[in-house]
Formats: structure tokens, C-alpha cells, sequence
């Protein structure tokens, strides 16, 4: 399945029937300036709707597995579609959609004690672990409930019980924190646990060289996930790099890799299950560049019309969206119908609007939380905590009028 060192052309795994299953896809070959050395999965004419290409590569998954692969997508594209509309309560907001079949067919290969290390647009690997969707809206309206109290942006989730490591508005900083950690705090303690590292095609500094090759050299058994979603902002990947992409970088550091097509939730499962089994056994970090497609605007700050057209847009969400194609898949099979879906889709929207609706009237944080466990952030024994707010109150009223006027509640 995986290329290793510079055979990357001739390994029967990398092929298009081993890194794309369900299909259904009618676009064209080679989006999104995919070189021709390792292909783009995604290649035109590649069966009906809903059935697997490759029989013998079908995961074999039970129903309530599928199903609760479904239900776990769209009920998370019903949050991020509300959280979108309601986004200038919130004053920030990134959106997931069309990247739904990276987050839950990774996830779901996972062992629950794997350490997890998101960028930004990770959200769904928190909600296949089953983060509450309170905790969810908490965090985004930097409320009294919120785990971190207010001190991150919104988007930036974090759970110590469920390893999902917080998330840092910095770019690519977690690329070589997770290998790391794998170093350090798991492969020293020699237990059966991965770590795995997303990311996104775009520029990463020197921080993704960084991260991959001390990995390589340092043997940890990681996962680097990149979600190649088509565009760094408004870069498309024609202007961002030369080259076949980011997996056929990999065999430049001794890193097994493979290029899967990401809105197939089954073909990621079956990759991501295999680059954790071997990294664990083999103590080796293995490269997954998942090729999908970012449907929504960057963030809230963004309006993606500026740069790329309508019919782009309408064609990756209506013709090739995760959704639809497992959507297809289940249909087919009997597993799922209308009224399901009907169903289904109320009760996501009714758990979503409750969930907002607490975070809506939830109180902000206590001042003096805003230093609790922060190192020296914490008073002094016997010092008062008012007078760490004092100190805030007094840059505050330093400030020119309006200098805070849209930050959020938590940092008011």
C-alpha cells in the first residue's frame, strides 16, 4: 500500500483501486496540479455510485459502523453549518465541509489512546471521540464551560481526555511537537500507541521538514495525515509547489507514503489502519496525503468567490461530496433510506440549536481564571487575585477607544 524509498511508481498498492474504494467519481484526472509520478486517485469512469471499486479491499465493516460513520458526518456538517450562520456571535469561525471523509475514516482506525495533533480543520476527529457538542459551542463562545476558559480563539479545541491535543493558531507548530512527543513520551515508554499529525498542503515554514525528518531519523511511530484540500487560503496547490505534492516528498526522508483519495471515507479507513499497524510494530513514521477538496470559504475572514468559481465549488459539493458518496453507499445496501434521513436530520439540527442555545446563555469565565494554570500565572499564596485584574483593568483603560471591539467576551 505504502511507496517505499524511490519505488514509488512500481508498489502494487499505489495504485488507484487500493487508495479509492466507493465510487461515483466523474471528475477529471489529475485536479489540483497532482503530478504524474504518484496519480490522483480520483480518476473519471470508476463505477456506479455507492459501490466498491475493489471487492477484495472492501473493510468489511458491520452496518452500525457505516451508519455511524454517516451520522457522525452530518452531524457534524449540521454544526459547522450552524456555527457558520450564528459565526459573528462568535467573531471567528472555520469551517470542515467537503473534508468530513479525512476526519471520521482516520479517526475511526484509530485506537482511542493515540495522541492526536490537529491544525485547525480536525473538529470531526474530536466528535468521532465523542467531544460533547456543549463543549464544542462552549470553546467557540468562550464561556465559564469552556475547558481552556476563554483563553483560545474559537475553532481551537483541545481534550486531554480523549488525546487531542490543544489546538495553536500557530501554523505547523504541531508537526514537530507530535514527533516529539511520540519520541519522548511514547516510543520511550515502549507502548502499543501511535501518535498522528494533521496538516494541510500549504506552505508550512520550516517546521514540516523539521517534523518529518527528525521522525524518520528518530524512528517514531507517527502518522503525518496532510489534507491536500486544493488551497492555502486563496493559493491554489497550482501556485504553491512544483512537483507531485506532498506524498512523493516522503520517500526524500526514508518516510513510507501514500496518496489516498480523501472523500472516500473507506479508503482512508484502510490506509490509516495499515500506517498505524505498521508504525506501531515497526517503530517508523509512515505519510498520508488525503486529496480532497476544501467546499466552504477558509474561514469567516474569507470570501472564496474572489478567487474561484461558482461551478467549481457546486461541483465538489453536489457531485463529489464524502457525504453524498457514503450516503449512496448505504442506500444501496438498504442500511439507510428517506426516512432515516429525514429523521436523522431533524434530531442533528435539534441536538446542534440545544447545544448553541446553552452556550448562548452561558456566563463568561470568572476575571481571575484568565490566570489560573498558566505558568506565573497563578497568585501568590496569600496574594489576592483582584489585583491580577486590576493590573488587566489598568491596560485596558490604557487602550485607545475601540482597541477591543470585537475580540471575544473572554478577553474583554
Amino acid at each position: 500500500m505504502f511507496i517505499e524509498g524511490v519505488q514509488c511508481s512500481s508498489s502494487p498498492w499505489w495504485s488507484a483501486r487500493s487508495s479509492r474504494l466507493l465510487g461515483g467519481v466523474h471528475g477529471p484526472a489529475g485536479v489540483r496540479g497532482a503530478g504524474r509520478g504518484v496519480g490522483d486517485p480520483r480518476v473519471p469512469g470508476d463505477g456506479p455510485a455507492g459501490e466498491i471499486v475493489s471487492p477484495s479491499e472492501d473493510p468489511q465493516l458491520p452496518q452500525e459502523t457505516v451508519v455511524d460513520f454517516y451520522k457522525s458526518m452530518t452531524l457534524f456538517n449540521t454544526m459547522d453549518r450552524i456555527l457558520y450562520e450564528f459565526s459573528g456571535r462568535i467573531t471567528f469561525y472555520a469551517t470542515n465541509f467537503g473534508e468530513e471523509g479525512t476526519h471520521i475514516g482516520s479517526v475511526a482506525a484509530l485506537d482511542p489512546t493515540d495522541l492526536v495533533f490537529g491544525q485547525y480543520r480536525e473538529a470531526g476527529v474530536l466528535l468521532y471521540r465523542g467531544f460533547p457538542l456543549d463543549l464544542f459551542m462552549a470553546q467557540c463562545y468562550s464561556s465559564a464551560d469552556d475547558l481552556g476558559k476563554g483563553r483560545q480563539m474559537p475553532v481551537h479545541y483541545g481534550s486531554k481526555d480523549l488525546n487531542f491535543v490543544t489546538i495553536s493558531s500557530t501554523l505547523a507548530t504541531q508537526i514537530p511537537q507530535g514527533g516529539g512527543r511520540c519520541r519522548v513520551a511514547i516510543k520511550r515508554a515502549s507502548s502499543d500507541r501511535a501518535v498522528i499529525c494533521y496538516f494541510g498542503e500549504g506552505r508550512q515554514r520550516g517546521r514540516r521538514h523539521a517534523g518529518l525528518h527528525f521522525s524518520a531519523t528518530l524512528e517514531c511511530p507517527i502518522i503525518f495525515f496532510c489534507r491536500n484540500n486544493g488551497y492555502a487560503i486563496s493559493t491554489p496547490t497550482s501556485e504553491q509547489y512544483r512537483g507531485d505534492g506532498i506524498a512523493g516528498r516522503g520517500a526524500g526522508y526514508g518516510i513510507a507514503s501514500i496518496r489516498v483519495d480523501g472523500n472516500d471515507v473507506f479508503a482512508v479507513y484502510n490506509v490509516t489502519k495499515e500506517a498505524r499497524r505498521r508504525a506501531v510494530a515497526e517503530n517508523r513514521p509512515f505519510l498520508i496525503e488525503a486529496m480532497t477538496y476544501r467546499v466552504g470559504h477558509h474561514s469567516t475572514s474569507d470570501d472564496s468567490s474572489t478567487y474561484r468559481s461558482l461551478d467549481e465549488v457546486s461541483y465538489w459539493e453536489k457531485q463529489d461530496h464524502p457525504i453524498g458518496r457514503l450516503g449512496r453507499y448505504l442506500a444501496a445496501r438498504g442500511w439507510w433510506g428517506e426516512e432515516e434521513e429525514q429523521a436523522w436530520r431533524k434530531e442533528a439540527q435539534r441536538r446542534v440549536m440545544e447545544a448553541l442555545q446553552k452556550a448562548e446563555e452561558a456566563q463568561a469565565p470568572p476575571r481571575p481564571a484568565l490566570h489560573r494554570r498558566v505558568p506565573g500565572g497563578a497568585p501568590a499564596p496569600g496574594e489576592a487575585e483582584g489585583s491580577h485584574v486590576e493590573a488587566l483593568e489598568g491596560v485596558q483603560r490604557a487602550l485607545p477607544p475601540g482597541a477591543l471591539r470585537g475580540v471575544t467576551r473572554a478577553t474583554r
